[in-house]
């Protein structure tokens, strides 16, 4: 029975605090716009032609080398 004494005040407390801070993520605008991010994923547009160009330039000559060795002849 003491327990209860002692549980049923922090729980109050801690009901208050997350009250408290639900309160607070909304006022700061937490909750504004909730599918903008997964819209934005989405609609991403970065080129692969432009990474392709640079993946290729960013190749050692070493390699560029080695790599035409290994081709097969056409």
């Amino acid at each position: 029975m003491e327990s209860v004494f002692i549980l049923i005040p922090i729980s109050v407390i801690l009901a208050f605090i997350i009250a408290y801070f639900f309160w607070w993520s909304g006022k700061s605008g937490q909750f504004d716009d909730l599918e903008g991010p997964a819209h934005r994923i989405l609609m991403d547009d970065d080129s692969t032609d432009r990474l392709n160009a640079d993946t290729e330039s960013a190749t050692p000559p070493e390699a560029e080398q080695e790599a035409e060795k290994n081709e097969p002849e056409r």
